[in-house]
């Protein structure tokens, strides 16, 4: 009796059943491929998209070079990705370099949009490390729809700047005042700290490690070439200009209710002193500073120091006629004015 292994029927329909599994529509493997590599370029077209909006919103040249940089691409590569998207009618040559047209631009928006939101709801309701919300905010953007950024945008309170203090984006654009780096800053000005930029990271980091923080009052005491020496939340602070660069600060028009010398981080406090809470520093968000709320760390509370640990970390502090306590980096973020 012959063999069913000897039947070219049975070998048609062995090759049958596989070339339906390799290529069945949605679920076989050269469709997941190409779907994943349709992904991929969707992602490198976006990141291209988004680094031609923030270049010419700060007014730099978009070359090929800086594109191929921003997506990690060498310059070959770089300039076939410029093809697709010119030809996908997203961008363009103008007088100034590379443009985006307003298809480019819409789309271009709402990669920031869902950026910059995604950033901020990490900030305020996780208690994830400022110097991650970048990189994660850098791979959400790209699988959010409009409807589900708008979601967002309006579960957070439709927030205008994102914890780094760039604008959000709404549908209709960026509407956000001048600023200016704070090595141009002049001595004896009063300044408030709009943006701290977020690339390269580790300089973001050096930033943050410094206390520095979107919305902090300061004051330019001494400007040299070695670095800048200015006063903010009760602290004298000296950052280099290379650091002092990324420091983007608008000029306080009006001085009242902002601290400067005045406040001072509570952990400066020594057992049995007393002082009134001024306010909590905007580098405290999310989880963190609704605890601190909670334990009625508010403005105008009369707090106290009780007792020290016997590592003098944490500490003992009394609100309200309750104890507390705080580690000294909580502490730090608490500004207080002595009674």
């Amino acid at each position: 009796m012959e063999s069913i292994f000897s039947q070219p029927l049975f070998w048609v329909f062995v090759f049958a059943l596989l070339f339906a599994a390799a290529f069945w529509p949605g679920r076989g493997p050269f469709w997941r491929r190409l779907q994943k590599n349709q992904r991929q370029q969707r992602v490198l077209i976006e990141d291209g998209l988004k680094h031609v909006y923030t270049f010419r919103q700060r007014e730099i040249p978009v070359t090929v070079e800086s594109l191929a940089g921003a997506v990690e691409l060498n310059r070959s590569q770089a300039s076939e990705l410029i093809a697709e998207m010119e030809e996908s009618a997203l961008l363009h040559y103008g007088e100034s370099g590379l443009e985006l047209t307003p298809k480019g631009e819409a789309l271009a928006l709402h990669v920031v949009r869902a950026h910059r939101l995604w950033e901020t709801h990490l900030a305020d309701t996780t208690g994830l490390a400022p110097t991650d919300w970048h990189s994660q905010a850098d791979r959400k953007e790209h699988s959010l729809s409009p409807a589900e950024v708008d979601a967002l945008a309006a579960s957070l309170g439709h927030p205008v700047f994102d914890p780094h203090g760039d604008p959000i984006p709404t549908e209709k654009g960026v509407d956000a005042p001048p600023s200016f780096a704070l090595t141009e800053a002049k001595p004896n000005q009063t300044l408030r700290i709009v943006h701290l930029e977020d690339e390269p990271p580790v300089v973001f980091a050096q930033l943050v490690a410094e206390g520095l923080h979107p919305g902090m009052a300061i004051q330019l005491i001494e400007k040299t070439d070695q670095f800048l020496h200015f006063v903010g939340e009760g602290e004298e602070r000296r950052l280099a200009p290379q650091l002092a660069a990324n420091v983007s600060v608008r000029p306080v028009r009006n001085h009242n209710g902002v601290m400067l010398g005045g406040a001072q981080p509570l952990n400066s406090l020594r057992v049995g002193e007393e002082a009134k809470v001024v306010a909590v520093s905007r580098a405290c968000r999310g989880p963190e500073r609704r605890r601190l709320m909670d334990l009625g760390i508010l403005p105008g509370a009369a707090i106290e120091v009780a007792m020290p640990s016997p590592m003098n970390d944490p500490v003992a502090y009394r609100v309200r006629d309750t104890l507390i306590a705080l580690r000294n980096d909580q502490a730090q973020m608490i500004l207080i004015e002595r009674t």
